[in-house]
């Protein structure tokens, strides 16, 4: 099942796919995407009711496939490859840092790039949504705490991030820099989050191509790492980290300006698609 939340910026309602893509409406029945809604028993109800029953809406802006999230947990360094050509060390344990939930912002939203910002990057990334709570989960179980999975784009300002006093967060979290979506795609429909193949063009030149199957900790990895410092509750995503090809990575360095354009995707989670704007603009 692929829900998703349509509509003007914080106006969105809720929706799902049916088998020829259109959106299906589902506020007579939710009152949106999140929170209690993520539960194994909610899900299945909503994948009980018949196509036809729901109406097709023409929806000219995806939102957010998420509402209500309560953590953004990014997870750095995940990819051996990418850590190199960051020239950090491979992790022996996961590297975690959080993004501010206001960053979140829909597929296909301009990116802005921040006043006094001079080095903004992209990072596409698996989103692990949770849809059970938990705490000191253990790795046999944790892939029963996902709701579903996402596309995220982990933007970047590496010069606030690695250079403005060492704290990751303030160049992961300006808004605008946390695009997921288009859809959440439910737990039952990927069978293997090791599998699945990643991608990133910026004005429609390939710059990163992996695979989740070469992560250095895995998606059941992670959740039980992360439920060890802190209580995983429904509507929290976990990106899982990047693959090669960032502009860091490049030589020389290739950093987003503005009126460029990305397109991103994870195969069976849908594609994104944005242009890069200046503050204010």
């Amino acid at each position: 099942m692929k829900l998703v939340r349509y509509g003007p910026p914080g106006r969105e309602r809720p929706g799902r796919l049916d088998t020829a893509g259109d959106v299906r409406d589902l506020s007579g029945v939710v009152d949106d995407i999140g929170g209690p809604t993520l539960s194994d028993a909610a899900l299945a109800t909503l994948r009980e009711i018949p196509d036809e029953t729901l109406p097709v809406v023409h929806a000219p802006r995806l939102g957010p496939c998420l509402t209500a999230i309560g953590k953004f947990i990014g997870v750095g360094l995940n990819y051996a490859d990418h850590a190199r050509e960051a020239g950090r060390e491979i992790p022996s344990e996961p590297v975690l840092f959080m993004k501010a939930v206001s960053a979140v912002s829909g597929p296909n939203d301009d990116v802005e790039r921040p006043r006094d910002a001079t080095k903004l990057d992209y990072e596409v990334e698996l989103g692990v949504v949770i849809g059970k709570r938990g705490k000191y989960v253990a790795v046999a179980e944790a892939l029963g705490h996902v709701a579903g999975y996402c596309v995220v784009n982990d933007i970047s300002e590496r010069a606030f991030q690695s250079e403005r006093g060492g704290q990751w967060t303030k160049g992961k979290s300006a808004d605008t820099f946390g695009p997921i979506g288009p859809w959440l795609v439910t737990r039952d429909e990927v069978a293997d989050p090791q599998s699945l193949a990643l991608w990133l063009d910026v004005d429609g030149s390939p710059c990163q191509r992996g695979s989740t199957g070469n992560m250095i900790f895995s998606v059941a990895d992670l959740i039980s790492y992360v439920s060890r410092f802190m209580t995983l509750a429904p509507g929290d995503i976990i990106a899982t980290g990047t693959p090669p090809g960032v502009g860091l990575g490049m030589r020389p360095p290739a950093y987003l300006q503005p009126g460029q354009v990305m397109k991103l995707g994870i195969a069976g989670l849908g594609e994104q698609s944005y242009r890069v704007t200046s503050a204010g603009s």
